[in-house]
């Protein structure tokens, strides 16, 4: 026997039947229903899991109908397969013999196993559903035909039979499958569900969401706009990052108007509220670590653009002059982090941190909100079964039915209406147990991005009754109860040393004009990395990214490996180069220290890095003597004495007593050229002079 899974979504076809089913429920008071995914009864049905054929069984309304009425319901069947389905034989099958708790619905609808028999209750033939579709089967079942229930938690199953499809080799291959479900028969009550949902959203680059994202975020069939639209007019108490109203109005007027109007309306939902720590950061690992205070959420105003944000304009003052002189606009009213973060009407003193909490935890949290502070926890972080609103000690706690949360936070991730209703059936059911044993039943959805609207539209109209308040959760004589054992400190030694890796950036960052647009971010980084919807392999993603996201800070300003340089005069500039990979100009001293003390260097010199780039730097040097080779070490720090990046040397070979050969030999032979002209001119006038004396003594001569 192998199980089948549902695939994701449902075909046109079959959206439009259960459509017009649903109607008819409603008008029948019988709503959408709930099932499991189909179960193979036949060996020979084994094919890869996108190709099965699938069954989804939904009855009543949100599986539930009162003693005594009919039910109505509908089967749905989606054929993967490359060849069409023929058609076959349906039977819905009830088992009279009703689940006994929790423990037995989850072994029914995970493992298909339950107490007592069987019994078909309604039958249909199917028709031929084509390769790749889907298609659905009403059933109509009278009271009478279903027998005197009782109130309880019955289960449910539907059986395909004689249908087949052909393989790709020609060969047919039959389906006998089936569906697990529920049917839950309700009696009377004033029970009432409370419905927790999370709002987050995170970024790309793990700080805030950027302009981008969050107009992605708002505008129609974004995640934040469907959710809005899902909750409003259900009682679903609200749960939000503050992360997210800081993002939007940290864009000032470059916010995008779907963003500011998403958050507007929100704001203006009538639904109770409270808020998450910024990031969604988890505080029993804070506790846990030993941290005083829960981190504080980094100042966020030096990211805000005045440009941004309008002036305020100055009140006028009065003038007796016939036109009066226009005042100067004053600066821009910027808001502080307190404004940036804060959601209007949510209420205060509520923690909601990972489940696995000890004594101590719930002491420190105590020690962060106050005495009065409310924290969250499943069921199964409590031993018994607990009331909404208990206590451990002093410390008050609001427990919600953890396999109930589970099914339900399934449920809502489905985008195929039919696979939606195989989660909700353990919903139901859980629940029903759970008012049994208390006649208030909270329910928390797990963090989520990826909800179907649909299907958290439907769970929450289902579930959450009208009018269950988030005071009422927390009113009244709590119950006692006791924590169940865990493991604790998972995840400590990997905040500290994210703390650690905080601290050297804090260091690092004396090399800004202003250090808080790289350490803010850092800090939300480090509360979205304990995030309370991690898992552990996500956490471990994180943390790592984290990790190396500071390495590669701490490693992006740094002196750049000079080349050899050879200098042929005694005082010259020597080029060094500062590279700055960092998004904002830097301020650092570059040291210069030569390995021997025939160079003079400047020792020190203040750089002024751009961003981005790579900025040269001409160190002033004079030999001393006439040549020679000289390491000259590079090294950089910030106005603080905080070391930056790596050491490097330079190999400088002086070539400086060239200018004075060169000088003596030049020298030279101009001296040498001048004595020689004098010798030759001294000669030629010599020559010259006797040769007049001699035609000066001969006379005669010359005349004969």
């Amino acid at each position: 026997m192998i199980s089948t899974f549902p695939r994701e979504g449902l075909r046109p076809r079959a959206r439009r039947l259960l459509g017009r089913l649903a109607a008819v429920l409603v008008v029948a008071s019988c709503g959408l229903g709930v099932s499991t995914p189909a179960v193979a009864d036949d060996a020979e049905a084994e094919q890869p899991a996108d190709q099965a054929v699938e069954l989804f069984v939904s009855v009543g309304a949100a599986g539930e109908v009162a003693p005594g009425t009919d039910l109505l319901g509908t089967v749905t069947i989606d054929n993967p397969t490359d060849s069409d389905l023929t058609a076959g034989s349906l039977s819905l099958e009830l088992n009279p013999t009703p689940l006994a708790d929790g423990a037995a619905l989850d072994a029914w609808l995970d493992a298909g196993t339950a107490d007592g028999g069987f019994r078909s209750v309604a039958s249909e033939a199917t028709p031929v559903v084509g390769d790749g579709a889907a298609d659905a089967v009403g059933v109509s079942v009278e009271a009478a035909e279903l027998g005197p229930l009782a109130p309880g938690v019955y289960p449910l199953k539907a059986r395909l039979t004689g249908a087949t499809t052909t393989d790709a080799d020609g060969e047919t291959v039959p389906w006998n499958i089936s569906a697990a479900s529920v049917l839950v028969v309700t009696a009377p009550t004033d029970s009432r569900t409370a419905v927790i949902v999370p709002v987050t959203a995170t970024p790309e680059n793990g700080a805030l969401l950027t302009s981008d994202e969050l107009t992605t975020l708002t505008t129609a069939g974004g995640a934040l706009a469907d959710l809005v639209e899902a909750v409003s007019g259900t009682s679903a108490i609200l749960a939000i990052d503050p992360a997210i109203p800081a993002a939007i109005r940290l864009l000032g007027d470059a916010a995008p108007a779907s963003a500011t109007q998403w958050l507007e309306s929100f704001e203006a939902l009538p639904n109770d509220m409270f808020t998450l720590q910024f990031g969604d950061a988890d505080a029993t690992v804070q506790a846990q670590a030993g941290r005083a205070q829960l981190l504080e959420v980094p100042d966020l105003t030096p990211l805000l653009d005045p440009a941004h944000f309008p002036a305020t304009e100055p009140d006028p003052q009065p003038t007796t002059e016939p036109t009066p002189t226009p005042l100067p606009t004053s600066d821009p009213d910027l808001p502080d982090t307190s404004e940036l973060t804060a959601v209007r009407g949510t209420q205060a003193g509520i923690l909601w941190p990972r489940a696995d909490v000890t004594e101590a935890d719930l002491a420190a949290f105590g020690a962060y909100l106050g005495d009065r502070v409310t924290t969250i926890l499943p069921s199964s972080s409590v031993q018994g079964d607990p009331a909404v609103h208990s206590a451990v000690g002093a410390r008050e706690l609001l427990i919600a039915d953890a396999a109930a949360s589970a099914r339900m936070s399934a449920a809502v991730e489905r985008t195929d209406p039919a696979a939606a209703d195989a989660d909700l059936a353990g919903a139901a059911g859980h629940l029903y147990f759970a008012e049994q044993r208390s006649a208030l039943t909270a329910v928390a959805l797990e963090r989520s991005e990826t909800r179907s609207p649909e299907a958290l539209r439907a769970a929450l109209t289902a579930f959450a009754t009208p009018g269950t308040a988030l005071s009422a959760l927390r009113t009244g004589e709590p119950a006692s109860v006791t924590l169940t054992e865990t493991s604790t400190g998972a995840r400590v030694a990997e905040l500290n040393s994210m703390l650690a890796g905080e601290d050297r950036l804090a260091a690092f960052a004396t090399i800004l004009d202003e250090p808080a647009v790289l350490l803010a971010p850092s800090r939300i980084r480090v509360l979205r990395a304990i995030g309370v919807g991690l898992d552990d392999e996500q956490f471990v993603e994180r943390t790592t990214e984290n990790a190396d996201r500071v390495n590669t800070t701490l490693t992006s300003v740094s002196v750049q490996k000079p080349k050899p340089v050879q200098l042929f005069t005694s005082a010259a500039p020597l080029p060094v180069w500062v590279r700055n990979d960092l998004p904002w100009p830097v301020t650092v001293n570059l040291f210069s220290t030569p390995s021997d003390t025939r160079l003079d260097i400047q020792p020190v010199t203040q750089v002024r890095a751009l961003a981005s780039s790579a900025t040269r730097v001409d160190v002033p040097i004079e030999a001393r003597v006439a040549s020679g080779r000289v390491d000259v070490g590079f090294r950089i720090e910030s106005s603080t004495g905080v070391p930056v990046g790596q050491p490097e040397i330079a190999d400088v070979t002086l070539r400086a007593d060239w200018e004075g050969i060169g000088l003596g030999i030049l020298g030279g032979v101009i001296a040498l050229l001048l004595v020689v002209g004098s010798v030759r001119m001294v000669r030629r006038r010599r020559a010259d002079a006797r040769d007049e004396a001699q035609q000066t003594q001969h006379p005669a001569e010359g005349e004969q």
